[in-house]
This record gives C-alpha cells, sequence and structure tokens, in this order.
C-alpha cells in the first residue's frame, strides 16, 4: 500500500519561500510521473507542477518562475520548492502520482499572509 507524507508548510509572507517534502512509500518514485496539487476550501483540488521519470518538468503558469519540483530517488521523496509566494498560494498542498492517483494523503497547509 501507498503512503504519502506531506511536509514543509508552514505560514509565510509574501515574498518569502517555503520548502515542501513529500515522502513517499510503498512504491518507487524515480520510476513514475509525480506531481504537486494544492486545494482551497470549497475548491476543485488543482495541478500545480509534474516531474516525469526523466526528469522533466512541466508547472501550471500560476507559479511557472517561482516554483520548483524536484526528486530525490535515494530518498523516495518528492520536493517542491516555493519562492516569491503570494497570498493565492494560500491552500493545502498535496503531492501524488501524476496519472492513476494513489491515495491523497494528508496535505501539508501553506498560509501566504502579513
Amino acid at each position: 500500500q501507498v503512503q504519502l507524507v506531506e511536509s514543509g508548510g508552514g505560514l509565510v509572507q509574501p515574498g518569502g519561500s517555503l520548502r515542501l517534502s513529500c515522502a513517499v512509500s510503498g512504491r518507487t518514485v524515480s520510476s513514475t510521473a509525480m506531481g504537486w496539487y494544492r486545494q482551497t476550501p470549497g475548491n476543485q483540488r488543482e495541478w500545480v507542477a509534474t516531474i516525469t521519470s526523466d526528469g522533466r518538468t512541466n508547472y501550471a503558469d500560476s507559479v511557472k518562475g517561482r516554483f520548483t519540483i524536484s526528486r530525490d530517488n535515494a530518498k523516495n521523496t518528492v520536493y517542491l520548492q516555493m519562492n516569491s509566494l503570494k497570498p493565492e498560494d494560500t491552500a493545502a498542498y498535496y503531492c501524488n502520482r501524476a496519472l492513476n492517483y494513489w491515495s491523497w494523503g494528508q496535505g501539508t497547509q501553506v498560509t501566504v499572509s502579513s
């Protein structure tokens, strides 16, 4: 059974940075495309970024140039470096496979506010 554990969220001022981590157990992240997603109350979960098994990355227009997705195969962990954070980035952030989702983890809350 796959387990996803997101961490690294918190309260940050606009313009600040956070690094989210997603520790995966039960599957190897190096062999599958992985993504980060976010959700605000009352809204559907939206895609943020993807990293493929061969390291190619893709980003939603709203975060392009500010966020960076990466993967540490040895640690079986996926990261999301978030810079120049804006209040509209406030959301619960989740990681999962890019297609054919596994069960979702608990997510990590990011709040951008002064």
